[in-house]
């Protein structure tokens, strides 16, 4: 439904230059925008994009409006202002309320009326499902899991026994919450199964991408504070607490009892031990191998950047020589040091 620059700038406490009555349908990039889209300016170097740009609006900050040839929405936080009128453009699909016919559901679980059960779900024993929350076809929620109000499973999500699920929540096809840990007590060159008998507890407005799993606790929860955001194909092991907040991209793995600080940013394919600590407001870069706890806030890298594969083999070849070069250098040092007294003494 189109609404108005006028409309947008009151409602999300912008400076507006441009008509007010200018209405909107739609986002676009700054490329591809026509006279009924809105687009952003988050980065400088799309400025040149910006001066050719086609769309009705954009949104920037005050630095680079001046240089805005359409109407421009002028704000502190281009890109967070963008991401809200986006959401006001493309809502949410709505789910009537009810119970699918085809869905299995205990008779001891408690549904309220204005949450949604979609078709091949199965509820379990002493389940609680809260107010409006959507819970998408195939979902599997087995005997005593709590689901806050407003929160929506989009579909084939797995929430084991026990877990609790705060408001707000969007869980994304595939990921499952509370399967067992990985935990195994060596024996005789065998392994015997540790019982996880904790479970999980996330809290309020947390996002978890598609595939992505977070194991219960061997015998304390594992948690996810507010507003955590997990991306896709993550694994969070038993026991880890991750903090309010903390943003982490796809294919990163937390080992077990791992606890990670609010506001953290970790970036994709990050390896991390476990049994650490991460304080608040760290950043880790892609591809890291995290051994040690981190206690001082800042951003943090293992990583390699690539070579072209001519240069990366010689420089392999360096390393594997580094312990020659360092035998060698120990050697030159003694001779060094051993040659010394006699200089001193010609010099005398």
């Amino acid at each position: 439904m189109p609404v108005s620059l006028g409309q947008l700038a009151v409602r999300f406490g912008c400076e507006l230059r441009g008509n007010p009555d200018t209405n909107i349908e739609r986002v676009a990039s700054l490329g591809n925008a026509d006279a009924r889209s809105i687009s952003f300016l988050g980065n400088p170097r799309y400025r040149q994009q910006l001066a050719e740009t086609q769309a009705a609006a954009v949104i920037l900050d005050a630095a680079s409006a001046a240089h805005c040839p359409v109407a421009a929405l002028v704000c502190a936080n281009p890109f967070a202002t963008y991401a809200r009128i986006a959401d006001v453009l493309y809502p949410a699909p709505t789910a009537p309320p009810g119970v699918h016919a085809t869905a299995v559901v205990a008779e001891s679980a408690r549904i309220d009326a204005s949450a949604h059960v979609g078709p091949l779900c199965v509820i379990g024993e002493r389940a609680i499902i809260g107010a409006r929350a959507v819970i998408g076809a195939q979902c599997v929620i087995q005997d005593e899991v709590q689901i806050g109000a407003d929160t929506r499973l989009v579909a084939r999500v797995t929430l084991c026994r026990g877990v609790q699920i705060g408001p707000r929540c969007l869980f994304h096809p595939g990921c499952v919450i509370g399967a067992d840990g990985f935990g195994f007590a060596p024996e005789a060159r065998k392994w015997v199964k540790v019982p996880q008998i904790g479970s999980v507890r996330v809290g309020s407005d947390v996002e978890i991408g598609a595939n992505t799993t977070v194991d219960r606790g061997a015998i304390e929860d594992t948690v996810l504070e507010e507003g955590v955001k997990l991306d896709n194909q993550i694994q969070i092991g038993h026991n880890v607490r991750i903090g309010a907040h903390t943003a982490i991209a796809a294919c990163t793995g937390i080992s077990g009892s791992t606890t990670i600080g609010a506001r953290c940013m970790i970036a994709g394919m990050v390896a991390m031990g476990g049994h650490l600590d991460i304080c608040d407001d760290v950043t880790i870069l892609g591809t890291s191998m995290i051994s040690h706890s981190i206690t001082a806030p800042g951003v943090y890298s293992s990583g390699i950047p690539f070579e072209d594969a001519r240069t990366w083999r010689r420089l392999v070849g360096h390393f594997k020589r580094l312990g020659q070069y360092a035998d060698r250098l120990k050697k030159l040092e003694r001779r060094a040091a051993e040659d010394l007294p006699e200089q001193d003494e010609e010099d005398d």
